[in-house]
């Protein structure tokens, strides 16, 4: 997801919290300072002159304080990462949001003028291929999808129709179940990978035979337009051109959607392994 142009920004929010590694910052506490940097659309309240259009930064102050301060921290790493998530959760407008963390009265014995953090964090579009041909291959795969929406900030914005198709590689074997879902997450791609292979040890998965049979398969196809090419993770996934039972579904889904190395439309891949 492409972080947008417009922003809003809360500059030097200042709180008093009990974070740190020693025992002293802890009992006695110190003073903080937080810059929240919101990346979303201001179009639509710029032509409304609608609060529900953007995010109220009074309201946002005070959840920032709250998320804060509910916890006592070792890391100002870990409170800038929980805020920007909370944040993210809570103000669905918002595409992305950096918040920097500062801490004035860090324990360092020289002069300095401050010590900070700063994380981004985005909403990401993924596109995941679903398949099945073990036991009720239906079921396991509307069972999936339940376990990912319930992982927070995970939202499934449109799904294939399920479809029938005859196995890929190893083919002494039942047909498949396959289908795609297009996904909004939070959880970078290999926290995604880790999230989806969970899913499917739950569900019963044993990786026996490359290609084989399985009662839930789960791959990134898409996420955003990155390209990753690791042991773990491959994305654009390797094979996807080759194979309709990924390109059907994602053609229904996004027939535009691109290719991020070759340019080329889902719809395109479709019909040149038609020809």
């Amino acid at each position: 997801m492409k972080k947008s142009t417009d922003e809003i920004r809360i500059i030097g929010l200042k709180l008093y919290a009990y974070h740190g590694c020693l025992e002293e910052e802890k009992e006695k506490g110190q003073e903080f300072t937080i810059d929240i940097t919101f990346h979303l659309s201001l179009l639509p309240a710029g032509l409304t002159d609608n609060l529900d259009k953007t995010i109220n930064y009074a309201e946002a102050c005070e959840y920032t304080c709250e998320v804060f301060s509910k916890y006592k921290y070792n890391l100002i790493e870990t409170a800038a990462e929980d805020v920007a998530n909370a944040l993210l959760l809570k103000y669905e407008l918002a595409d992305s949001v950096d918040v920097t963390v500062y801490k004035p009265h860090a324990p360092i014995m020289h002069d300095f003028e401050n010590v900070c953090v700063s994380v981004s964090r985005t909403r990401h579009i993924a596109y995941i291929a679903v398949g099945s041909n073990l036991g009720e291959s239906k079921d396991t795969i509307e069972k999936a999808k339940e376990m990912f929406c319930k992982l927070e900030g995970n939202e499934i914005l449109k799904e294939a129709t399920l479809i029938t198709t005859k196995p890929y590689g190893v083919t002494d074997q039942p047909d498949f179940i396959n289908g795609l879902w297009k996904v909004k997450t939070l959880l970078e791609p290999f926290d995604l990978l880790k999230k989806l292979n969970e899913i499917e040890a739950r569900l019963g998965r044993e990786r026996l035979i490359h290609w084989g049979p399985r009662t839930i398969d789960l791959d990134i196809i898409y996420f955003d337009d990155e390209v990753i090419n690791t042991e773990k993770l491959t994305v654009p996934h390797i094979d996807m051109a080759n194979r309709e039972f990924v390109l059907k579904p994602l053609s229904e889904v996004d027939p535009y959607v691109r290719h991020p190395l070759t340019g080329l439309r889902a719809e395109d891949m479709l019909k040149n392994l038609e020809k």
